[in-house]
């Protein structure tokens, strides 16, 4: 069976809740009920039909053809199927997915995968702030996402568990308060990454460590193997970059008396 398509007809004139456009609440409702369905706003009300063309198709499988930097909360509370965005979200994309996969080929805002718990998200363009960090709630504790270009500041914000690839790079204090969990940024960290981190893992192409990072020597190889091989078919940049021999190892954030480690290539 083919997808169940959202085509957009027109650029949202306000802000859009679209959780509603999920694959475990969408089964089992008919079209007309789809099109009834209330989207959350910040000003008039707003039902499906008022904004999308929706075509039949398997809910399992659902493409949102058309974007918009105003339809937000895309994919949360996601917990099967699939979501694919032909174009750019606003804030919140995959916000507390349990699983399933969403794939957005333009740009996603702020708070992408904010306290999310499984599955895996792509995000095909740049990331906002905020990364995977808490908003209201917790910061993501399981899953993958993949940015294909760069994130801005935040990125990694108290993640508590899951992995985090940007194939470009970063805004200012990625791993920020991290708790547990992987970053891996295959373009230069911005500024204080791994500012009071306490575990966790965070890899760099190029990056400045804080004074409170201390040099600990050469990375562990055979961590570095297995999960150079489990990100191997999400992102073979961050693969290669984890595998990589000569990564220079530094140990804290002592200022927190955190045991967390940045790996990374080039010290600048």
């Amino acid at each position: 069976m083919s997808a169940l398509c959202f085509q957009l007809r027109q650029s949202p004139p306000q802000r859009l809740d679209c959780s509603p456009l999920t694959p475990e609440r969408l089964r089992g409702l008919g079209l007309a009920d789809i099109t009834r369905l209330p989207l959350q706003t910040t000003r008039a009300a707003v039902a499906v039909g008022d904004l999308f063309t929706v075509t039949a198709g398997d809910p399992a499988n659902i493409v949102i053809a058309g974007g918009s930097p105003r339809l937000d909360d895309i994919g949360a509370g996601m917990t099967m199927g699939s979501i694919t965005v032909e174009g750019s979200v606003g804030i919140r994309a995959g916000a507390g997915m349990r699983g399933g996969r969403l794939s957005v080929t333009g740009e996603a805002g702020p708070y992408a995968a904010s306290g999310m718990l499984g599955g895996a998200i792509e995000i095909g363009g740049n990331a906002g702030d905020f990364l995977g960090a808490p908003g209201i709630g917790a910061g993501m504790a399981g899953g993958m996402v993949v940015v294909r270009g760069s994130a801005g500041a935040r990125a990694g914000d108290r993640l508590r568990r899951g992995v985090i690839v940007i194939e470009g790079d970063s805004g200012d204090y990625p791993a920020s308060r991290m708790i547990a969990g992987t970053l891996v940024i295959c373009g230069r960290a911005g500024a204080a990454p791994g500012y009071l981190m306490r575990r966790g893992t965070l890899f760099a192409e190029s990056a400045a460590p804080l004074p409170t990072f201390l040099a600990t020597g050469a990375a562990d190889h055979v961590f570095r193997a297995l999960l150079a091989r489990a990100l191997a078919p999400a992102s073979s940049r961050a693969a290669s970059l984890v595998a990589r021999s000569g990564l220079a190892r530094f140990g804290g954030d002592v200022a927190g008396l955190g045991k967390g480690e940045l790996l990374i290539a080039t010290t600048v």
